[in-house]
């Protein structure tokens, strides 16, 4: 259907051209990332840029529409470096529940956020979403859809080191989307040491943990003196090709999962 309209953006269209994609259709993918450092190599805007692309090829392959992306997400541990524009997580909830609240209003009845922020933005997201559910749209469907918990399986088949902020794999999926913005002169080597630095209990890998993890917080003044280049873990073997297998590989469970949803009639279709 969003195809028939000329575009799967929300901004792009009229009103009218809702109205019409209303009939047939209430999905709507929302795109959420961040402004921060990504490293030297990485551009600010990464996690959102990621989040916009898995969004429109999603759409597109579904012909679902897209809300604008939200550029700014929960980023307050990178405020130690120029450029970073942070929210608050309350300030996080509010947004996504206002937006949530319009989307409803107008007869959108299944909600898909994408976040390009990773862990950082999900205390925020899944917060706003499970209160909205039960206490005020229980009849309003909501997922939120995250690279670390979606390619797992193609992470550790292609990655070369362990993966966190600015590291291999989130260096690799903008090279292949936006190689204009990725300074490849600039790509890292350099492993941060999660035990030393924060606790035996930590873990340098978003998608592999292999011990038990406990979750401890650390502040901006920590993270510029621990990670002075801001990137975590080495993006050297960063490359558009293993850009392309990780992001098309989100981009095929994302589209099943919208197949699987359009059938979907559980408990949310019985409120």
């Amino acid at each position: 259907m969003a195809a028939q309209l000329g575009s799967v953006w929300l901004q792009e269209l009229t009103w009218e051209d809702v109205a019409a994609y209303l009939e047939d259709s209430d999905i709507i993918i929302c795109p959420v990332g961040s402004t921060e450092e990504h490293g030297p190599a990485g551009p600010l805007g990464l996690d959102c840029l990621i989040a916009i692309a898995l969004a429109e090829d999603v759409a597109r392959a579904t012909g679902t529409l897209c809300t604008p992306p939200l550029w700014f997400g929960d980023s307050p541990h990178h405020l130690g470096f120029p450029g970073t524009i942070s929210l608050r997580t309350e300030t996080l909830m509010a947004v996504i529940q206002d937006m949530s609240r319009s989307l409803r209003k107008h007869g959108f009845r299944k909600i898909l956020i994408i976040n390009g922020h990773k862990g950082a933005n999900l205390p925020g997201l899944l917060a706003a979403t499970k209160n909205l559910r039960e206490y005020e749209m229980p009849e309003v469907f909501f997922a939120v859809i995250d690279p670390v918990k979606i390619a797992k399986k193609i992470a550790n088949e292609i990655k070369e080191a362990k993966e966190h902020h600015s590291g291999e794999l989130e260096i690799s999926e903008c090279w292949y989307k936006y190689p204009h913005l990725v300074k490849q002169e600039k790509l890292t080597t350099s492993q941060v040491d999660f035990d030393e630095n924060f606790s035996p209990w930590s873990h340098g890998d978003l998608f592999s943990a292999p011990h038990e993890v406990i979750d401890i917080p650390w502040t901006s003044t920590e993270q510029r003196r621990i990670v002075p280049t801001g990137s975590f873990s080495p993006s050297i073997k960063a490359s558009p090709e293993k850009g392309k297998a990780y992001h098309d590989y989100m981009v095929d469970q994302i589209v099943r999962f919208i197949g699987w949803l359009r059938d979907y009639d559980g408990p949310v279709a019985q409120v």
